[in-house]
């Protein structure tokens, strides 16, 4: 009897589980659906104010909201906060898309926007979604997950295939290469897999990045409408 209620309540636990899963989506389409375009920017949680790439990091974001992107990001600290900060200086859109930890953990203060979730697949369909092109700065596990997913989801065709900018050479220049020697010497990817792969130093040649990507993808969508 005591083994059959267990069944029962677990059952019960994993449909309201659904039903949590389903809201998280609902409200993060109901809410960034409107902020296109948008850029999704990540980057270490663990870098400091006084740190170049949290300079860096900021102007990205300032130069992004001036030319009229919304700024995505994973909501906390580090370059995710700096990246926004950037964008709400600058008076442009800065989202956060923060993931619950361990209830430590709160969301940085420079988003016009900030969104809670639980599970960090939905969060990383949003950061996905509605992006035009993907910003990655150094850091750790969380931001080399979003990198090889997108890339990924970019060459299995579930997503359009959008610019990926990988900010700081002197980190991204060793990764690359053993992709290069490893994976595509030995077959298990295409050297086209990388074509969409762009490294640079300077914040204002990555978002020139973004904008050539955008004007050239509004002027096919501008002539297939036209020829249809």
């Amino acid at each position: 009897m005591n083994r059959a209620y267990e069944i029962n309540a677990l059952a019960k636990e994993e449909s309201w589980r659904m039903f949590r899963i389903m809201g998280e989506f609902v409200e993060g389409f109901d809410e960034l659906s409107r902020f296109q375009p948008a850029v999704s920017v990540y980057g270490s949680a663990r870098v400091r104010p006084s740190h170049p790439l949290y300079g860096q990091a900021r102007e990205i974001g300032e130069r992004l909201a001036k030319a009229g992107f919304s700024v995505f990001t994973g909501g906390g600290p580090g370059l995710m906060a700096a990246a926004n900060r950037g964008a709400l200086e600058a008076g442009g859109n800065s989202i956060g898309l923060f993931i619950r930890l361990n209830g430590a953990e709160a969301p940085n203060p420079f988003t016009s926007l900030s969104l809670s979730f639980h599970y960090f697949f939905v969060r990383k369909v949003m950061l996905v979604k509605y992006a035009t092109a993907f910003v990655l700065l150094p850091g750790g596990l969380g931001t080399q997950d979003e990198f090889f997913e997108t890339l990924t989801l970019i060459q299995t065709g579930k997503i359009r295939p959008f610019p990926v900018i990988l900010f700081g050479s002197s980190y991204w220049n060793g990764l690359l290469e053993w992709m290069r020697q490893a994976m595509i010497e030995n077959g298990f990817i295409k050297p086209t897999d990388l074509r969409r792969l762009a490294v640079t130093d300077d914040p204002a040649e990555c978002v020139s990045l973004v904008q050539r990507w955008y004007r050239r993808g509004l002027r096919q969508t501008a002539l297939t409408e036209k020829l249809t």
